[in-house]
């Protein structure tokens, strides 16, 4: 079976466990390699190549609070706050 191993990442040096259920899921999607960066600096390598997300300012068309969202708005297209935005997709 598998046992939790320490592991030291490669890019800060810190110490990280590679537990036993991750061990298995690698196993199972035929990972032959163990992780060689703890998780913080594999979402900062996975995240440099995406740059700067720029946020627009709309108003919401529910509830007419500020929202910002990731795209331009467009006349005519509404736009909704994150809370509204919830409950519509609850529905």
């Amino acid at each position: 079976m598998y046992e939790d191993k320490t592991l030291v990442c490669k890019d800060c040096g810190s110490e990280f466990i590679f537990s036993a259920g991750e061990q298995e899921y690698f196993a199972e999607k035929g990972l032959m390699n163990e992780p060689q960066r703890c998780k913080p600096c594999r979402a900062a390598r996975k995240n440099a190549g995406r740059g700067e997300r720029t946020f627009y300012t709309g108003v919401c068309a529910t509830c007419g609070k500020e929202a910002k969202v990731p795209f331009e708005p467009k006349d005519g297209r509404p736009v909704y706050c994150s809370e509204c935005f919830a409950k519509l997709n609850e529905e």
